[in-house]
């Protein structure tokens, strides 16, 4: 996806910060439109849209901040120090003054706002394809907001227009059960004007409104609603599991029939480390590899997230997902046939002797010679095995024993592994940890942990009534003037 300056500087949350990347295209003439002159033709809703879409690039941040903090991983990285942000979360000591949360909060509200720009110019002209890209507009707007509500909770619901920066201080947080509604009608509207397939790459199509929507239903422990949503995907057979788990999480076999929903990363624009929301590159896969790694296969990398021991040990030991999802640095080592030519680097961040192998930097996927953040592994947010998971799950929720077990032994099957019987709780503790085997590395652990009560359990420091959301960042509730309360216990 381009980035392209769709003639606004795009504001940041709530009107708090803005943008200032280098690698936008220019849009001739230089501010020749202002923001109320502009949709006056379908390119110019085309163009807002790739705008709206651009936002999904801060994807990554999912990846790292669901696996560190649950306990899948460790954050890693050169020192206690290096993004300290994810150490806090990995100890669950993080409080509102947060990088890593901030950029959650403020980047998803700049994709907010790029899509509530178009919808409050739905009207201006009427065209063909428009009901098509609204539609696209409304998924995406439902899927920050539903990032919002799922980090943060209760957090301010604006629809349909943009907000001037004065009026910040007049703006309340909202209720997450109003925060879903407008999620849930976003995706039934995307769902019912969203085509079964789209020719255009990354572009969002009725599968993935649909899985979004019943992802939603289920967070809220709306089992019969999530049921349907994927019921109706997988009636439909438009997507299937690969046959080889392991192609997945590799570049060449990307747009596959397992892609529900995926943000699209290049290789081909190289970037900085100092906005890593202006990459065209997966900056996951960059920041994942072995620190000053040298030797076959992989490319030098930064030791963030890495998975635990306790991720590993609940493999069994005869499924290939656990080689294929985490790279044992000292066995692959041992396996190569000089492994003295294997050499790397223990971040000072901690070492488990673990990486992670679906979001990792390989010789043969590098981008620029600027490669470090050009990773193009596209960050797989729903897959269909993802979705027959969810669709398990809910169907023994409400005490359907029989789809549940078909489709989690789908997934099961195609991994070598012998199917499961059982019902009850039984039954849906079985799904669960299917759920940590399948999607282990993938950005779902902690939200799942949170959202099926096991959190406290599993997650050391884990403090009941205080991290099933993270706190709102402090400097937007200073730069409300302390209008918004904070979450408890923060």
């Amino acid at each position: 996806m381009k980035k392209v300056s769709i003639i606004l500087a795009t504001v940041l949350g709530l009107g708090l910060g803005v943008i200032s990347c280098e690698d936008y295209l220019d849009v001739q003439p230089p501010f020749a439109q202002d923001a109320e002159n502009y949709f006056n033709s379908p390119e110019d809703y085309e163009l807002a849209l790739i705008g709206a879409y651009d936002l999904l690039q801060a994807s990554f941040l999912n990846i790292w901040i669901g696996e560190i903090a649950s306990d899948n991983s460790i954050a890693g990285g050169e020192s206690v120090t290096d993004t300290e942000g994810l150490h806090e979360i990995d100890n669950m000591n993080h409080d509102a003054v947060n990088n890593e949360l901030r950029n959650v909060f403020r980047w998803n509200y700049a994709g907010v706002t790029r899509a509530n720009y178009i919808m409050e110019f739905e009207d201006k002209i009427d065209f063909d394809g428009k009901a098509e890209i609204i539609a696209q507009t409304r998924f995406l707007r439902a899927y920050y907001y539903f990032q919002l509500t799922k980090y943060f909770g209760d957090i301010p619901l604006i629809v349909d227009r943009r907000l001037g920066a004065e009026e910040v201080t007049n703006i309340d947080r909202t209720s997450k059960s109003e925060v879903y509604d407008q999620i849930e009608s976003d995706l039934k509207f995307a769902a019912a004007n969203l085509p079964w397939s789209n020719p255009v790459k990354g572009r969002v199509e009725k599968g993935a409104a649909l899985a979004l929507l019943g992802k939603v239903h289920l967070y809220q422990d709306e089992f019969t609603d999530a049921a349907a949503a994927f019921d109706q995907i997988i009636t439909q057979g438009n997507y299937a599991l690969v046959s080889d788990f392991q192609n997945l999480w590799l570049a060449d076999f990307e747009d596959n029939s397992e892609t529900v929903f995926d943000v699209e990363y290049s290789g081909q624009e190289g970037g900085g480390y100092g906005c890593l929301i202006c990459l065209e590159g997966n900056a996951a896969a960059g920041f994942h590899g072995p620190r000053q790694y040298e030797g076959p296969i992989y490319g030098i990398g930064n030791s963030y997230n890495l998975p635990t021991q306790d991720l590993y040990d609940a493999f069994d030991p005869n499924d290939p997902r656990r080689d294929i999802s985490i790279l044992d640095i000292e066995a692959f080592k041992a396996s190569q046939p000089n492994p003295n030519d294997v050499s790397y680097v223990e971040g000072g961040g901690g070492h488990t002797g673990y990486y992670n192998n679906k979001y990792i930097k390989r010789k043969n996927e590098l981008g620029l010679p600027d490669d470090d953040l050009t990773s193009p592994l596209n960050n797989k947010v729903i897959r269909y095995a993802d979705v027959l998971l969810m669709a398990a799950e809910a169907n023994a929720q409400l005490g359907n024993d029989g789809p549940a077990l078909t489709y989690l032994n789908q997934v099961r099957s195609r991994a070598g592994m012998p199917s499961l019987s059982g019902s009850g709780q039984q039954l849906l503790e079985a799904i669960w940890r299917e759920r940590r085997l399948e999607l282990a590395g993938e950005g779902h652990r902690f939200f799942d942990l949170v959202r099926t009560g096991q959190a406290a359990n599993e997650i050391d420091n884990f403090i009941p009534g205080k991290h099933e959301v993270f706190p709102i960042p402090q400097v937007e509730i200073d730069l409300t003037g302390n209008n918004w309360n904070q979450n408890n216990n923060y």
